[in-house]
């Protein structure tokens, strides 16, 4: 089995692997409605989301890699770490649920990943301003995609009314994670790598706001609960997703196709 590796804790590429990851364990579970999704065409675009985030990811882990300056590459963050080194969300890791908890999720976290993309397309970063720069384009789709299906399923019949509060109800208490800042916030906000996720959170419960609204829905109090997966502690499904993910990785080390 190939050994893990450890990154090293300079603020810039904890910044980075933030969005990287998050980016990564939501593309894998998105991934799962593949062969699964409701209808053909919702196992099409589903698919199509992951791989963009599956993108997002390799574009910014590379970069990552680039700054800490150990050699690691893109496979080796995304496979060989273990599981307090991954800095992602722990909305995007709790399990896949039903399809009113992908677009719920889909939805929140697609409105904040386009603003983030937005903000750092200003980057200090020449190389994330530009993989910034193409991932705002693809959120603004998957955005639009998540909304349309909230809107629908909100106003549909009296099941699938039910499970979308229900997904609200599950997932909301999550979302003050995306919006804690820190020293590696403060640390991207001061050297202009991009902005604290706090500075986001207005401009992203006005969009909520709007698209709750269509869908007939009211945005939850917020609750003072607060998830931990940004600082490496993970909910019990984190371990789960990585088992699956780094497999083949630590089974065959340095395969190649």
């Amino acid at each position: 089995m190939q050994a893990s590796i450890t990154m090293a804790q300079q603020p810039g590429v904890q910044y980075l692997l933030r969005i990287a990851d998050t980016a990564l364990i939501l593309a894998q579970r998105t991934s799962e409605w593949t062969g699964h999704a409701p209808v053909l065409e919702e196992d099409i675009a589903l698919a199509n989301v992951a791989l963009d985030l599956v993108g997002q990811c390799r574009a910014v882990l590379t970069r990552a890699g680039q700054l800490e300056g150990q050699g690691h590459d893109e496979d080796q963050l995304a496979f060989l770490r273990e599981e307090r080194d991954y800095r992602n969300v722990t909305l995007v890791e709790l399990p896949r649920g039903d399809f009113a908890v992908t677009v719920v999720r889909n939805t929140i976290m697609s409105t904040f990943f386009k603003l983030l993309w937005t903000g750092l397309q200003a980057s200090s970063d020449g190389e994330l301003a530009a993989i910034a720069g193409k991932a705002v384009k693809e959120t603004r789709y998957h955005q639009q995609h998540a909304a349309d299906w909230l809107v629908r399923l909100a106003g549909g019949t009296e099941e699938s009314r039910s499970r979308t509060d229900h997904a609200v109800a599950d997932l909301w208490r999550y979302t003050a994670e995306l919006f804690a800042s820190d020293a590696v916030d403060e640390y991207a906000h001061a050297t202009g790598l991009g902005p604290r996720w706090s500075d986001l959170q207005d401009a992203w419960r006005v969009e909520m706001e709007h698209i709750f609204a269509e869908a007939g829905l009211a945005l939850p109090a917020p609750l003072p609960f607060l998830s931990t997966g940004k600082q490496g502690v993970h909910s019990e499904h984190m371990g789960f997703i990585l088992a699956e993910m780094q497999h083949l990785q630590r089974s065959y080390p340095g395969g190649v196709w």
